[in-house]
């Protein structure tokens, strides 16, 4: 694994635009100078090696993960999450009916000198995703034809879509996102999803979650035609979710309405999950300690709120490296976990996205900080595998 310049292509941000990339504030690159979001004049290169390793090491994590649901499940210790208690029996529910999942992303830590490490896994609302689907598969085909890339993630979201289709009722699905999100990810990663449904055969409405109805006399979701709204595809957080007053019909209303992701991903995204996979699998190579509401043994730790987004409440203690981020999460608790910093390549450090579609590793995605937190300051960098 290494980092690479690279010249960026004369006509990239049209051919990124035209590819859906419409939305990215700057991202910020050494000494405060800003960079663009998407930033093709620099590369990682990995060995087919490395990525066979880490393709291995995503699907054990995401085997991992789901034993931890069914642990939490099975000794009903939901409160160690911070979840509201009206919504626990339906989480059992949703993870005993076995509703289906689509798509997730784990957050690595990774130099190529050993096991990747998980951070934590992005199961219920991931973004980033058509800059890894999509545009960093179109800048490999453009500069550096006969590489390869981790990358199938399309075709799997399509072929996931696919198995699904027989548990959707109606073959329709609706697909959401909070028009409240400014920078618009959300609505291109929910128009993404809903292109790769369609590409799969499936009847797909799109709307914000804003614009959703509820019948009170028939008791079910409806879109603005009021047509019956029987699986809704959210880019949206369950906590949110169980938090708005109309919260409890979209929690009560399952099965009749099939939520994507399900209601057990609640377990999933939330950073108690670290904790718990810690004490399962205790000095496993892919995991780091991780404990709930106190550093345990850890003298240097990074604390994170179980539902925290976007690096936001973040604090680092280690000599010489103490860190503190701003933001609106914490009062659901934290989680402390053992500060072990990203590796560094030209000033910069990256996280892996290594994205899981059904139960299958499906590719990579990079994003790069100066900081010691990747943050909505990040930058997404396009990777290759060059030919043997």
């Amino acid at each position: 694994m290494h980092r690479e310049s690279s010249e960026p292509r004369a006509d990239w941000e049209r051919k990124v635009a035209d590819q859906g990339l419409v939305f990215g504030s700057p991202a910020a690159g050494p000494g405060g100078v800003q960079r663009p979001y998407w930033d093709e004049s620099v590369n990682y290169v990995f060995s087919l090696d490395e990525v066979l390793a880490l393709e291995a090491d995503v699907e054990l994590l995401h085997s991992m993960c789901l034993d931890a649901v069914d642990n939490v499940v099975t000794t009903e210790r939901y409160r160690d999450f911070g979840l509201p208690e009206w919504v626990w029996p339906a989480i059992a529910d949703s993870w005993k009916r076995g509703d289906p999942h689509l798509y997730g992303r784990f957050d690595l830590r990774y130099d190529g000198s050993g096991p990747a490490k998980m951070l934590e896994y992005n199961a219920d609302t991931p973004t980033s995703l058509l800059e890894a689907a999509v545009v960093q598969w179109h800048w490999l085909t453009d500069t550096h034809e006969g590489d390869d890339q981790w990358n199938s993630i399309h075709e799997k979201l399509v072929e996931r879509w696919s198995q699904l289709t027989d548990r959707l009722p109606a073959g329709q699905a609706h697909f959401t996102w909070s028009a409240a999100d400014s920078s618009g990810e959300d609505h291109v990663t929910a128009a993404y999803l809903q292109e790769t449904a369609a590409e799969a055969g499936l009847d797909t409405v799109g709307l914000a979650i804003e614009e959703i109805g509820w019948d009170p006399e028939l008791k079910r979701f409806v879109d603005l035609r009021e047509d019956p709204m029987s699986t809704v595809v959210k880019l949206y957080p369950w906590e949110w979710v169980v938090d708005d007053p109309f919260g409890r019909h979209a929690v009560e209303s399952q099965p009749n309405t099939l939520w994507v992701e399900p209601l057990w991903k609640m377990l999933l995204s939330n950073k108690a999950l670290l904790a718990v996979l810690w004490e399962m699998y205790p000095g496993h190579p892919n995991l780091l300690p991780a404990f709930l509401d106190e550093p345990g043994f850890l003298t240097e730790y990074v604390r994170k709120p179980r539902l925290g987004r976007e690096g936001s409440n973040i604090q680092i203690v280690a000599p010489g490296m103490e860190h503190e981020t701003g933001g609106v999460y914490g009062k659901e608790g934290y989680v402390y976990q053992l500060f072990d910093p990203l590796p560094e390549f030209d000033g910069m450090r990256p996280v892996l996205g290594a994205w899981v579609v059904g139960d299958h590793s499906a590719g990579l995605g990079i994003r790069e900080t100066v900081g010691l937190v990747t943050d909505d300051g990040a930058a997404f960098v396009p990777h290759r595998i060059p030919e043997s």
